[in-house]
């Protein structure tokens, strides 16, 4: 047991296990980036390694709740918006910024997750699950990411595995 929460990511296996306090476990479905695993910064591959939450954004915001530039829009997504606006990349719900923590692995200089904005954050509904489809960020269904984000705390270590 320890003191944290603990998320593990499986891009092999698009899975998030999140393990709480008490050794509760929860399985989630997720999407990784199409572009696979890597660290360097315009690749739109999902880093790997040692990671913790830098912030949680959305507290409290209405499912499907649009996010850009990581705040909330005013506006609440709706399948007509994705033929309005085709090639966006949605960010809904909730937001879980990761922040690397291997300098010169998945921290600073072209390798820093954090200064890439790559998340755990909620997806439009019709967003495959299980398979790849994200530009490096990890994408849930939005249930889920609610259920995850309320058992985080900023600071929550969290390891992605290829």
């Amino acid at each position: 047991m320890t003191d944290l929460p603990r998320i593990d990511i499986y891009i092999d296996s698009q899975t998030l296990l999140f393990t709480g306090i008490d050794g509760q476990q929860l399985r989630y479905p997720v999407s990784t980036a199409d572009n696979g695993a890597g660290e360097k910064n315009g690749s739109y591959c999902t880093p790997r390694g040692r990671h913790t939450i830098r912030a949680r954004i959305g507290a409290g915001a209405e499912p499907n709740t649009i996010f850009v530039g990581r705040r909330a829009t005013g506006e609440i997504y709706h399948p007509e918006l994705r033929q309005k606006h085709p090639d966006r990349d949605w960010i809904l719900t909730r937001i879980l910024w990761l922040s690397g923590c291997e300098p010169g692995f998945n921290r600073l200089g072209d390798v820093d997750t954090m200064r890439r904005y790559v998340y755990i954050h909620g997806a439009p509904n019709d967003v495959k699950m299980g398979q790849p489809g994200s530009h490096g960020c990890v994408r849930m269904r939005n249930p889920d990411v609610i259920e995850l984000f309320d058992l985080v705390i900023t600071g929550t270590p969290v390891m992605i595995h290829e």
